[in-house]
């Protein structure tokens, strides 16, 4: 019953929840930014951001399940689902949502109380949770709009994530985490589109053209930006050699346009980003030349 219940909650995508850390990963090493957002005490605060994201992000899915209880019993992979299988009533799919949301919104809660000078992490907790709302409700059926959504609730977990720990965030990393996001989006409608076209309502006004296009258009431009913000930040102008990690970067989404086009990839973007070896390769050179930049112009 417990891995019904983890298959059901969606675990394998509280990866996506990762973005609630970026402003802490690029603030460690940035003298510029205030004490409290370099130390142990500020990874705990993010990780607990993130924690709360996963808890929220859970019930919503769990809402989506319900919602979609119908159209996934025809999807030839979403029918396997825990809810659209009937292993989980749609009932107690509603009540553990609930107790999930309740979960989530404590620790945010908690934080406004003791800083109340971090309003703007719970406040962004509660906006993506109200947008979630509109989004099972009918803005996930509206072409193009439901991808741009999905892109925004990214930022939306950077923001908060650099709001819980009172750090900034440079404006050209949100922008690069809109525009990877809606790559990854218009990679996964894409996919959908050629494999599981009846499945989904909004793909019917999709057009696989406008999206091949919007796909190499959103990859190019998440490059220029990430390049962007290691030439033209504080944190960049502070470690030059940042530079370089645009290159492993170039190479990641080089290798997910080829799984998308070639091996018909796509259609769930944190298994891509899980199980690719060469992606990984892709990550580990990132993280590897980030810290020999930082290295460098210390020593």
């Amino acid at each position: 019953m417990v891995g019904i219940w983890i298959k059901a909650l969606r675990v394998n995508q509280w990866t996506k929840n990762a973005a609630v850390m970026l402003a802490w990963f690029f603030s460690v090493a940035d003298a510029s930014q205030k004490e409290l957002a370099r130390g142990f005490g500020s990874f705990m605060m993010a990780v607990g951001m993130a924690a709360s994201f996963c808890l929220v992000s859970s019930a919503f899915y769990l809402l989506n399940d319900v919602s979609d209880y119908d159209a996934d019993r025809l999807h030839p992979q979403k029918r396997l689902r825990p809810v659209a299988a009937d292993l989980i009533s749609k009932i107690a799919a509603v009540k553990a949502a609930l107790v999930l949301f309740a979960s989530g919104v404590l620790f945010p809660s908690l934080v406004v109380m003791i800083y109340p000078g971090r309003t703007i992490a719970f406040g962004t907790i509660m906006l993506y949770s109200v947008i979630q709302c509109f989004y099972s409700g009918f803005l996930k059926h509206i072409p193009y709009v439901d991808v741009f959504v999905i892109a925004f609730g990214f930022v939306l977990r950077a923001v908060a994530g650099a709001a819980v720990i009172d750090a900034y965030i440079s404006r050209w990393l949100l922008v690069c985490a809109f525009t990877l996001s809606l790559f990854l989006a218009f990679s996964k409608r894409h996919h959908e589109l050629v494999y599981h076209a009846q499945t989904r309502k909004a793909l019917a006004g999709y057009r696989k053209g406008i999206l091949n296009f919007l796909i190499l258009v959103t990859a190019v431009a998440s490059v220029a930006e990430y390049i962007c913000y290691t030439l033209r930040s504080a944190m960049g102008n502070r470690f030059p050699g940042l530079v370089v990690t645009a290159a492993f970067v170039a190479f990641g989404i080089g290798r997910y346009l080829l799984l998308v086009y070639r091996e018909g990839g796509g259609d769930r973007p944190e298994k891509v980003l899980l199980t690719d070896r060469i992606l990984w390769i892709a990550l580990v050179g990132y993280a590897l030349s980030a810290v020999l930049a930082v290295a460098w112009t210390r020593f």
